[in-house]
């Protein structure tokens, strides 16, 4: 698990490739990202399915609650397939393009 911040954001990268394993890290030192935007790295597991991502789904609401943005990175999948609870995009830059615009939402009252 490699951890960098950029601003208000923290990126935690998988290195292991396993992201049932990853989820457990970072549910147990949850405490010490919970006040920043997250964007969790599991594009290295390329043996991602839906129902692994989608047991990121409490962690994301939880994390959601707090009015902070929660992005996943992945390899390829039917996103469209994933629940609206989850916010999943295939690359680092569409994840801070979406925390970019949650963001302006939150300025602006939404």
């Amino acid at each position: 698990m490699k951890v960098e911040q950029q601003g208000h954001t923290i990126i935690i990268r998988d290195t292991q490739g396993n992201a049932a394993n990853f989820l457990e890290k970072v549910t147990r030192e949850y405490h010490s990202f919970e006040n920043h935007n997250l964007i969790l790295d599991i594009s290295h597991d390329t043996k991602v399915t839906i129902p692994i991502l989608k047991l990121f789904g409490p962690l994301s609401k939880q994390h959601r609650k707090s009015k902070k943005s929660f992005v996943l990175v992945a390899p390829e999948l039917d996103y469209n397939a994933l629940p609206s609870s989850i916010v999943v995009v295939p690359s680092l830059l569409e994840a801070h393009d979406i925390i970019q615009m949650d963001e302006i939402e939150r300025d602006l009252g939404f």
